[in-house]
């Protein structure tokens, strides 16, 4: 997606989105776990990956998975982009003086992040806060993954309820179920999950695929 794309979110979205998570940022880690479901779980579906492999987070928040991926691939460069200045310097605070983990404040794939492709990238609940702008994200995406590439999802699916669907969508969470089906029209499945939460309020999938 080039800088005169459309499909962007607007300078006032980007000004909600910023001044919620000024706020949410001081209590991410200590309010998520409670429903931010299979982190850890998509995590562990990741395989084996290069030597020296270059990896992405989309979305990495306060950089909670950014602390695994570099633990578990200490070679590895990695790039974790967010919107939010305040929930990246809660991630530059936990890697300070880290090898080969870099931040950057942007909306993915309004500029370009990155000049070489990536062995992964991984989206945990960012997916569905991106909205109407999610089929783009992916067709960058697919750009920016190597041709034998992974990509690594953990996200909201869909809920039988319209009231907390609605109460999400405050949230600007996007809980209409059409995510999976989107990654599974542009990535090579390998994992896929479903899983409910809080005996079916709502559900949340895994899924890791490669280039197709």
């Amino acid at each position: 997606m080039t800088e005169s794309s459309e499909t962007h979110i607007s300078n006032s979205e980007a000004n909600e989105l910023e001044q919620y998570y000024r706020f949410h940022s001081k209590i991410y880690d200590a309010t998520r776990w409670s429903f931010l479901f299979g982190r850890e779980a998509i995590l562990d579906m990741i395989p084996e990956l290069p030597s020296q492999p270059r990896i992405m987070e989309i979305g990495c928040g306060t950089g909670k998975n950014i602390e695994h991926l570099n633990y578990h691939f200490p070679d590895a460069h990695i790039l974790g982009v967010d919107l939010s200045q305040d929930m990246l310097q809660k991630a530059q605070n936990k890697l300070l003086n880290t090898r080969h983990v870099d931040f950057q404040q942007a909306e993915y794939g309004a500029k370009t992040v990155a000049n070489d492709p990536f062995d992964l990238i991984l989206l945990s609940y960012s997916l569905t806060m991106i909205g109407d702008q999610a089929e783009d994200v992916l067709e960058q995406i697919s750009q920016d993954l190597k041709s034998n590439g992974y990509i690594a999802v953990v996200d909201f699916h869909t809920s039988p309820f319209s009231w907390f669907q609605k109460w999400m969508s405050v949230n600007h969470v996007d809980l209409s179920g059409h995510m999976l089906p989107l990654l599974q029209k542009y990535f090579r499945p390998i994992e896929t999950e479903i899983n409910h939460a809080y005996l079916g309020l709502w559900s949340y999938f895994l899924f890791l695929g490669r280039q197709s």
